[in-house]
């Protein structure tokens, strides 16, 4: 065994920090954690905003801390995402049959769309778009969507932080037409993105809940333009609905994925 003098304290401190979060006590204060684990407060602090840095730690609008994404991605990379898209398989590959269009399943991350699932068309057009792939928030239906039904704080982080790049002439570049669109998006629980990302290719999204009422993931349907009808927006929302509701009965659990 590695002699203590040897091993990086910090990293020793920053797990028994870690260690602290249960299900049983899923958020701490500085104060209450401090006291817990001994450590004094400014030590505590240190450590906090530096996992928060790296998404280990996500702090909330009440200044109190919780488990981040990071630890999903390094701890139970493999067997969280094998499990969700185990779960969501059928569902979305029977969307994709009804709808005939390309189907996904995605989530927010470090502000952008980050796609977890997918079922491919049969109607033979692929759309490039790959589980674990990124896209822009502000150039599609399922960024839109995201974003329209996260919290205020991480749309103002958003808006502070990102600029809202042209990928065709459809994109919204404005930041005050972006916030606009998202309110429309709050109303008709639904977004499009008509080309905006890229040139012929159309989107449609849904919301996926958890039971507190916060929104998860987004479920989309991507097809050509020659054969999307805006009177038929209604009729894809209605199949996109009925593997929504599979899915969001199986992750009513889930906080974020």
């Amino acid at each position: 065994m590695m002699d203590n003098k040897n091993l990086n304290q910090s990293i020793i401190k920053a797990f028994i920090l870690l260690d602290a979060f249960t299900n049983d006590k899923k958020e701490w204060g500085v104060r209450e954690l401090a006291y817990k684990t001994g450590y004094n407060k400014s030590t505590v602090h240190r450590l906090l905003s530096t996992l928060v840095s790296l998404n280990v730690i996500h702090q909330n609008e009440n200044e109190k801390y919780r488990l981040g994404s990071k630890l999903f991605e390094l701890g139970n990379r493999v067997s969280l995402y094998q499990s969700l898209i185990t779960i969501t398989n059928q569902p979305i590959k029977n969307v994709a049959l009804e709808i005939q269009e390309t189907v996904l399943l995605g989530t927010l991350k470090d502000h952008q769309v980050f796609y977890i699932n997918k079922a491919d068309s049969l109607q033979g057009l692929k759309i490039s778009t790959s589980i674990g792939s990124y896209q822009p928030i502000h150039a599609t239906a399922s960024g839109k969507l995201l974003l329209a039904f996260s919290s205020s704080e991480k749309q103002n982080n958003y808006f502070k932080n990102n600029t809202l790049n042209s990928f065709t002439q459809n994109t919204i570049n404005k930041k005050n037409e972006l916030k606009n669109s998202l309110q429309t998006i709050q109303n008709q629980k639904y977004a499009l993105d008509l080309e905006e990302f890229e040139l012929g290719l159309i989107c449609i999204a849904i919301p996926i809940f958890n039971k507190k009422g916060n929104i998860i993931a987004s479920l989309s349907a991507s097809g050509p333009s020659s054969r999307f009808r805006i009177e038929n927006v209604q009729n894809y929302i209605a199949i996109l609905q009925k593997g929504a509701s599979i899915i969001e009965n199986s992750l009513q659990d889930f906080d974020s994925l």
